[in-house]
Protein backbone atom coordinates (compact mmCIF):
# COMPACT_ATOMS: atom_id res chain seq x y z
CA UNK A 1 0.00 0.00 0.00
CA UNK A 2 1.17 3.46 -0.46
CA UNK A 3 -0.26 6.57 1.11
CA UNK A 4 -0.49 9.75 -0.51
CA UNK A 5 -4.12 11.05 0.46
CA UNK A 6 -5.47 7.41 0.36
CA UNK A 7 -7.98 6.79 3.76
CA UNK A 8 -8.96 3.61 4.77
CA UNK A 9 -7.89 0.13 5.25
CA UNK A 10 -7.85 -2.84 2.91
CA UNK A 11 -10.18 -5.22 2.51
CA UNK A 12 -11.73 -6.61 5.96
CA UNK A 13 -11.16 -3.66 7.85
CA UNK A 14 -8.37 -2.44 10.68
CA UNK A 15 -8.70 -6.04 12.67
CA UNK A 16 -7.65 -7.89 9.51
CA UNK A 17 -5.14 -5.18 8.61
CA UNK A 18 -3.48 -5.80 11.53
CA UNK A 19 -2.93 -9.03 11.82
CA UNK A 20 -1.95 -9.36 8.38
CA UNK A 21 0.41 -6.45 8.69
CA UNK A 22 1.86 -8.00 12.17
CA UNK A 23 2.43 -11.34 10.47
CA UNK A 24 4.06 -9.95 7.55
CA UNK A 25 6.25 -7.33 9.53
CA UNK A 26 7.43 -10.17 11.90
CA UNK A 27 8.36 -12.46 9.31
CA UNK A 28 10.52 -9.57 7.53
CA UNK A 29 12.11 -8.64 11.18
CA UNK A 30 10.36 -5.28 10.86
CA UNK A 31 8.54 -5.44 14.21
CA UNK A 32 10.45 -6.39 17.20
CA UNK A 33 8.32 -7.61 19.95
CA UNK A 34 10.53 -7.45 23.69
CA UNK A 35 9.28 -10.02 25.44
CA UNK A 36 8.23 -9.73 29.58
CA UNK A 37 6.87 -11.46 31.86
CA UNK A 38 3.49 -11.03 33.43
CA UNK A 39 3.44 -10.39 37.54
CA UNK A 40 -0.23 -8.89 39.42
CA UNK A 41 -0.34 -7.41 42.08
CA UNK A 42 -3.81 -6.27 44.48
CA UNK A 43 -3.91 -2.73 45.84
CA UNK A 44 -6.31 -0.20 46.68
CA UNK A 45 -9.21 -2.42 44.90
CA UNK A 46 -7.66 -2.92 41.29
CA UNK A 47 -5.40 -5.54 40.46
CA UNK A 48 -2.26 -4.36 38.52
CA UNK A 49 -1.02 -5.77 35.62
CA UNK A 50 3.21 -5.47 36.11
CA UNK A 51 4.92 -6.65 33.08
CA UNK A 52 8.87 -7.07 33.81
CA UNK A 53 10.57 -6.67 30.72
CA UNK A 54 13.28 -9.54 30.07
CA UNK A 55 14.85 -7.93 26.86
CA UNK A 56 15.45 -5.02 25.58
CA UNK A 57 18.57 -6.24 23.44
CA UNK A 58 16.86 -6.11 20.02
CA UNK A 59 15.54 -2.37 20.90
CA UNK A 60 19.39 -1.73 21.36
CA UNK A 61 20.57 -2.90 18.65
CA UNK A 62 18.28 -1.07 16.56
CA UNK A 63 19.69 2.11 17.74
CA UNK A 64 23.50 1.06 17.23
CA UNK A 65 22.30 1.07 13.67
CA UNK A 66 21.71 4.42 13.20
CA UNK A 67 24.39 6.95 12.37
CA UNK A 68 25.62 9.34 14.80
CA UNK A 69 23.90 12.67 14.27
CA UNK A 70 20.69 14.71 15.42
CA UNK A 71 18.18 12.49 15.89
CA UNK A 72 15.52 10.51 13.46
CA UNK A 73 11.83 10.74 12.88
CA UNK A 74 10.66 7.12 12.69
CA UNK A 75 7.19 8.84 11.58
CA UNK A 76 8.65 10.89 8.33
CA UNK A 77 7.87 9.08 6.71
CA UNK A 78 6.56 5.67 8.89
CA UNK A 79 7.95 2.29 7.86
CA UNK A 80 5.45 0.67 4.92
CA UNK A 81 6.41 -2.83 6.34
CA UNK A 82 4.34 -1.41 9.53
CA UNK A 83 1.97 1.17 8.38
CA UNK A 84 -2.17 -0.39 8.80
CA UNK A 85 -3.45 2.08 7.41
CA UNK A 86 -4.96 5.20 7.08
CA UNK A 87 -7.71 6.41 9.37
CA UNK A 88 -8.39 10.15 7.86
CA UNK A 89 -6.48 12.67 5.96
CA UNK A 90 -4.57 13.53 8.29
CA UNK A 91 -3.35 10.53 10.30
CA UNK A 92 -1.42 6.87 9.65
CA UNK A 93 -2.13 3.94 11.70
CA UNK A 94 1.03 1.78 12.14
CA UNK A 95 2.00 -1.09 14.18
CA UNK A 96 4.92 -0.14 17.67
CA UNK A 97 8.05 -1.35 16.22
CA UNK A 98 8.87 -2.62 20.03
CA UNK A 99 5.81 -3.05 21.09
CA UNK A 100 5.32 -5.03 24.54
CA UNK A 101 1.68 -5.64 24.01
CA UNK A 102 0.50 -6.98 20.93
CA UNK A 103 -1.11 -5.30 17.90
CA UNK A 104 -0.29 -2.00 19.39
CA UNK A 105 -0.88 0.88 16.93
CA UNK A 106 0.37 3.93 16.89
CA UNK A 107 -1.84 6.49 15.28
CA UNK A 108 0.26 9.49 14.00
CA UNK A 109 -0.22 12.83 12.40
CA UNK A 110 1.13 12.53 8.46
CA UNK A 111 2.66 16.06 8.89
CA UNK A 112 5.08 16.75 11.89
CA UNK A 113 3.32 17.99 15.11
CA UNK A 114 4.62 18.37 18.00
CA UNK A 115 3.75 16.03 20.93
CA UNK A 116 3.06 18.55 23.00
CA UNK A 117 0.62 19.91 21.19
CA UNK A 118 -2.84 20.01 22.66
CA UNK A 119 -5.27 17.40 20.42
CA UNK A 120 -7.58 18.67 17.98
CA UNK A 121 -10.72 17.03 16.65
CA UNK A 122 -8.98 15.65 13.87
CA UNK A 123 -6.57 13.23 16.61
CA UNK A 124 -10.26 12.48 17.68
CA UNK A 125 -12.08 11.56 14.62
CA UNK A 126 -8.60 9.20 13.73
CA UNK A 127 -8.58 7.74 17.17
CA UNK A 128 -12.14 7.16 16.90
CA UNK A 129 -12.47 5.79 13.45
CA UNK A 130 -10.08 3.02 14.90
CA UNK A 131 -11.80 2.20 18.11
CA UNK A 132 -15.25 2.08 16.23
CA UNK A 133 -13.62 -1.10 14.24
CA UNK A 134 -12.19 -3.37 17.65
CA UNK A 135 -12.56 -3.21 21.68
CA UNK A 136 -9.35 -1.06 22.03
CA UNK A 137 -8.32 1.50 25.13
CA UNK A 138 -6.69 4.70 23.14
CA UNK A 139 -3.99 6.65 25.31
CA UNK A 140 -1.93 9.86 24.77
CA UNK A 141 1.07 10.50 26.96
CA UNK A 142 1.46 14.27 26.76
CA UNK A 143 5.06 15.01 26.88
CA UNK A 144 8.34 13.48 27.37
CA UNK A 145 7.17 13.67 31.45
CA UNK A 146 4.21 11.80 31.04
CA UNK A 147 6.36 9.10 29.26
CA UNK A 148 6.32 10.28 25.59
CA UNK A 149 9.63 8.90 23.78
CA UNK A 150 8.82 10.64 20.06
CA UNK A 151 8.49 14.27 19.81
CA UNK A 152 5.98 13.69 16.67
CA UNK A 153 2.40 13.69 17.76
CA UNK A 154 0.71 10.42 17.82
CA UNK A 155 -1.75 8.19 19.86
CA UNK A 156 -1.50 4.78 20.86
CA UNK A 157 -4.36 1.90 20.53
CA UNK A 158 -4.40 -1.40 22.31
CA UNK A 159 -6.61 -3.94 22.15
CA UNK A 160 -8.96 -4.84 25.08
CA UNK A 161 -8.80 -6.49 27.15
CA UNK A 162 -5.43 -5.79 28.87
CA UNK A 163 -5.90 -9.02 30.96
CA UNK A 164 -7.82 -12.25 29.84
CA UNK A 165 -9.00 -12.47 33.45
CA UNK A 166 -10.87 -9.51 35.50
CA UNK A 167 -12.28 -6.19 33.67
CA UNK A 168 -10.91 -5.23 30.71
CA UNK A 169 -9.50 -2.04 31.94
CA UNK A 170 -8.55 -3.26 35.26
CA UNK A 171 -8.65 0.78 36.99
CA UNK A 172 -12.50 0.16 35.73
CA UNK A 173 -13.80 -1.22 39.03
CA UNK A 174 -12.89 2.34 40.91
CA UNK A 175 -14.55 4.25 38.18
CA UNK A 176 -17.74 2.17 38.13
CA UNK A 177 -20.32 4.13 40.47
CA UNK A 178 -19.60 7.45 37.63
CA UNK A 179 -20.36 5.01 35.04
CA UNK A 180 -23.74 4.06 36.51
CA UNK A 181 -27.24 4.36 34.32
CA UNK A 182 -28.59 7.76 34.22
CA UNK A 183 -25.95 9.97 35.91
CA UNK A 184 -24.81 13.12 34.21
CA UNK A 185 -21.81 13.37 32.18
CA UNK A 186 -20.59 16.02 33.80
CA UNK A 187 -16.97 16.25 34.89
CA UNK A 188 -15.88 14.83 38.08
CA UNK A 189 -13.60 13.23 40.41
CA UNK A 190 -13.68 8.78 41.73
CA UNK A 191 -12.65 9.20 44.83
CA UNK A 192 -11.54 5.54 44.69
CA UNK A 193 -8.75 7.45 42.65
CA UNK A 194 -5.31 8.50 45.01
CA UNK A 195 -4.21 10.58 42.62
CA UNK A 196 -5.11 13.71 40.95
CA UNK A 197 -7.38 13.23 38.06
CA UNK A 198 -10.31 14.67 36.40
CA UNK A 199 -13.10 12.04 34.86
CA UNK A 200 -16.10 12.61 32.35
CA UNK A 201 -18.55 10.25 30.66
CA UNK A 202 -19.23 10.77 27.21
CA UNK A 203 -22.65 10.47 25.95
CA UNK A 204 -22.64 7.26 23.83
CA UNK A 205 -20.11 4.60 23.22
CA UNK A 206 -17.26 5.69 21.13
CA UNK A 207 -18.03 6.04 17.36
CA UNK A 208 -16.81 8.25 14.20
CA UNK A 209 -19.24 10.87 13.35
CA UNK A 210 -18.54 14.53 13.73
CA UNK A 211 -20.85 14.86 16.57
CA UNK A 212 -19.35 12.74 18.92
CA UNK A 213 -15.73 13.67 18.04
CA UNK A 214 -16.65 17.09 19.16
CA UNK A 215 -18.20 16.05 22.38
CA UNK A 216 -15.13 14.14 23.23
CA UNK A 217 -12.78 17.51 22.24
CA UNK A 218 -14.54 19.58 24.20
CA UNK A 219 -15.09 17.18 27.33
CA UNK A 220 -10.97 16.89 26.60
CA UNK A 221 -10.58 20.47 26.79
CA UNK A 222 -12.72 20.24 29.74
CA UNK A 223 -10.81 17.82 31.94
CA UNK A 224 -7.76 19.90 31.08
CA UNK A 225 -9.19 22.93 32.07
CA UNK A 226 -10.06 21.03 35.80
CA UNK A 227 -6.49 20.06 35.87
CA UNK A 228 -5.31 23.93 35.53
CA UNK A 229 -4.04 22.83 31.88
CA UNK A 230 -4.14 25.06 29.14
CA UNK A 231 -2.93 26.09 25.20
CA UNK A 232 -0.34 28.11 25.39
CA UNK A 233 0.87 30.02 21.97
CA UNK A 234 4.06 28.77 20.96
CA UNK A 235 5.61 28.83 17.36
CA UNK A 236 1.77 29.50 16.04
CA UNK A 237 0.20 26.35 17.53
CA UNK A 238 -1.60 25.87 20.92
CA UNK A 239 1.05 23.70 23.22
CA UNK A 240 0.01 22.33 26.75
CA UNK A 241 1.30 24.35 29.91
CA UNK A 242 1.65 21.41 31.65
CA UNK A 243 1.98 17.54 31.25
CA UNK A 244 -0.42 14.54 31.30
CA UNK A 245 -1.91 11.41 30.64
CA UNK A 246 -5.38 10.75 29.07
CA UNK A 247 -7.26 7.52 28.62
CA UNK A 248 -9.70 7.14 26.12
CA UNK A 249 -12.22 4.08 26.58
CA UNK A 250 -15.28 3.58 24.86
CA UNK A 251 -17.94 6.04 26.71
CA UNK A 252 -15.07 7.97 28.92
CA UNK A 253 -12.17 9.74 29.45
CA UNK A 254 -9.70 10.11 32.04
CA UNK A 255 -6.99 12.65 32.45
CA UNK A 256 -3.74 12.49 34.85
CA UNK A 257 -1.62 15.66 35.28
CA UNK A 258 2.19 14.49 35.75
CA UNK A 259 4.57 16.00 38.49
CA UNK A 260 7.47 13.45 37.19
CA UNK A 261 8.29 10.84 35.03
CA UNK A 262 9.10 8.07 37.23
CA UNK A 263 8.85 6.89 40.59
CA UNK A 264 12.29 6.07 41.67
CA UNK A 265 14.01 4.54 38.35
CA UNK A 266 10.50 3.00 37.08
CA UNK A 267 9.07 5.18 34.30
CA UNK A 268 5.25 5.69 34.42
CA UNK A 269 3.40 6.24 31.11
CA UNK A 270 -0.61 6.26 30.39
CA UNK A 271 -0.98 2.86 31.17
CA UNK A 272 -0.36 2.85 34.54
CA UNK A 273 -3.65 4.58 35.56
CA UNK A 274 -5.42 2.43 33.44
CA UNK A 275 -4.00 -0.58 35.83
CA UNK A 276 -0.66 -1.66 34.02
CA UNK A 277 2.39 -1.02 34.65
CA UNK A 278 5.95 -2.18 33.09
CA UNK A 279 8.92 -2.29 34.65
CA UNK A 280 12.97 -2.92 33.43
CA UNK A 281 13.98 -5.97 35.77
CA UNK A 282 12.78 -8.20 39.15
CA UNK A 283 14.54 -5.51 40.92
CA UNK A 284 12.21 -2.91 39.85
CA UNK A 285 9.52 -4.79 39.97
CA UNK A 286 10.08 -5.88 44.04
CA UNK A 287 10.28 -1.65 44.56
CA UNK A 288 6.52 -1.64 42.60
CA UNK A 289 5.60 -4.42 45.13
CA UNK A 290 7.39 -2.70 48.06
CA UNK A 291 5.50 0.78 47.56
CA UNK A 292 2.27 -0.42 46.13
CA UNK A 293 1.16 0.47 42.46
CA UNK A 294 -1.00 3.10 43.54
CA UNK A 295 1.60 4.55 45.99
CA UNK A 296 3.67 4.50 42.59
CA UNK A 297 0.85 6.45 40.42
CA UNK A 298 -0.14 8.84 43.32
CA UNK A 299 3.73 9.88 43.58
CA UNK A 300 4.48 10.70 39.69
CA UNK A 301 0.75 12.58 39.07
CA UNK A 302 0.45 13.86 43.28
CA UNK A 303 -2.30 13.37 45.75
CA UNK A 304 -5.55 13.67 45.07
Amino acid sequence: MSGGDRIGFPEGGLAAAVEARTLAALACGALRPIETEQAEIDDGGVRFLVRVVSSLARKAEDRKRVPAGPPTNPFLPPEPELTVGWPSETHVAVLNKFNVLERHLLIVTRTFEYQETLLTPQDFHALFVCMAQRPSLGFYNGGALAGASQPHKHLQLVPLPLAPDGPAVPMAPLLAPLLAPGLATAVGVCPGLPFRHAFGRLSRPVGADPGLVREAHGLYLRLLDVLGIRGIQVEGGLRQSAPYNLLVADDWLLAVPREAECFGSVSVNALGFAGSLFVKDRQRLAEVCDAGPMAVLRAVAGPA
